[in-house]
């Protein structure tokens, strides 16, 4: 194989998921897209329609599945599936994180929030950008010279661009640049990483609370981690 192709993998996160009762799902199975979320599966499958996409993987996830599902069927193209792309691993996936109440002001669950660079609540960041880092070698060498796109969550795809853009990992959840059903995109140059984009090809179907940088709003989660 050449060292001068030019491969791009999108890092997608997945749709809107129907969760009203506001849980931090986490790695836990049976929660779907909601109508919105596989609205936005749709849009970026359009978007990303006439694009040079040879390969389309996903998280194990119902949620990331039925997200690459449109994407995978657009390319006439089989979809794979990586565990490394799942969630990343929470002690507070079943509970609520609401503003004003949840998990959070339980005093029973403080012990778990001792150290947030590891972090103490969950899969430690480096692991993240372990297993990341592999997926989207795994993706880059399935499309080699072509384009790949990979479903997976919130926080493991903010890592892992926190690693390739040197930034800290330990970081305030708000301002996570990384919406429902934006693509983070990594552009690589034989095997290197030479550029990162981030665009958001449904962000009119996103709810405003849900948006980077969104103030929090009472009752509504922003679903940290999802």
């Amino acid at each position: 194989m050449s060292s001068e192709e030019i491969t791009v993998v999108h890092l997608m996160r997945h749709g809107e998921v129907h969760n009203p009762d506001g849980v931090l799902y986490g790695r836990r199975p049976g929660y779907h897209l909601s109508d919105l979320g596989r609205k936005m599966a749709d849009r970026v499958a359009e978007h990303l329609a006439e694009r040079d996409i040879t390969h389309v993987v996903s998280s194990p996830l119902e949620r990331a599945q039925e997200t690459a599902t449109p994407i995978a069927g657009a390319h006439n193209l089989e979809l794979a599936t990586d565990e490394r792309l799942i969630e990343a691993a929470n002690v507070f996936e079943g509970k609520t994180f609401g503003v004003g109440d949840g998990a959070l002001k339980k005093p029973g669950n403080w012990k778990y929030l001792t150290n947030p660079f590891r972090p103490s609540w969950g899969e430690p960041y480096i692991e993240q950008v372990v297993r990341m880092m592999a997926a989207l070698g795994a993706a880059r060498d399935a499309a080699r010279g072509h384009e790949a796109v990979a479903v997976s969550h919130q926080l493991p795809i903010w890592i892992v661009r926190s690693f390739a853009e040197r930034r800290r990992l330990w970081h305030d959840p708000r301002k996570r640049q990384c919406t429902l059903a934006s693509l983070t995109s990594f552009t690589f140059h034989g095997d290197k990483i030479i550029s990162v984009g981030y665009s958001e090809p449904a962000r009119d179907l996103v709810p405003s609370h849900l948006l980077a940088g969104a103030k929090p709003v009472k009752g509504k989660t922003k679903a940290f981690g999802a």
